[in-house]
């Protein structure tokens, strides 16, 4: 697929149905409701930006949470209709950025391993497993836990 041409802004609250929608789209049961999104948008070290296409429509998100030498990625939605496109890598790379601007030396995140896509895109991209949670989620699957260094810190 082309690359899909997108803006990345900070999030206002006027994104949370928006972000509810690409939650339920992405992580079904493990979905965050309007209410979570928005407790993460107040949340202390958060940094939320959103992907928006040509029109202004939401596309993709990320949250990422900085404490420290360490940041950790807790989302990474895009709309189903624009995988593939370089919307996903976009978002990561600004939350890449964030942390190590804000001094994280490495960057953390959970993944089911039944997602596949996922792992190799975060592999792709630098992250090497450092731990497993056996039946993590709700579907049974396991979280892989990533690692990738930041700063030149360590892997």
């Amino acid at each position: 697929m082309n690359a899909v041409l997108t803006t990345l802004r900070p999030v206002v609250a006027d994104d949370l149905p928006a972000l509810a929608t690409l939650e339920r789209a992405c992580f079904a049961q493990e979905a965050w409701d309007e209410t979570s999104l928005r407790a993460e948008i107040a949340g202390p070290g958060r940094h939320l930006r959103v992907a928006t296409d040509a029109a202004g429509a939401v596309v993709g998100y990320v949250d990422v949470l900085v404490a420290g030498d360490v940041a950790d990625l807790l989302r990474i939605a895009t709309d189903p209709a624009v995988r593939r496109s370089g919307v996903a890598t976009g978002l990561l790379d600004d939350a890449v950025a964030h942390a190590a601007a804000t001094g994280a030396d490495r960057m953390l995140l959970e993944v089911s391993d039944a997602n596949a896509g996922a792992v190799a895109f975060y592999a792709a991209r630098g992250f090497t497993q450092i731990d497993l949670r056996p039946r993590y989620y709700r579907d049974g699957s396991a979280a892989l836990v990533l690692q990738r260094a930041l700063l030149g810190g360590p892997q």
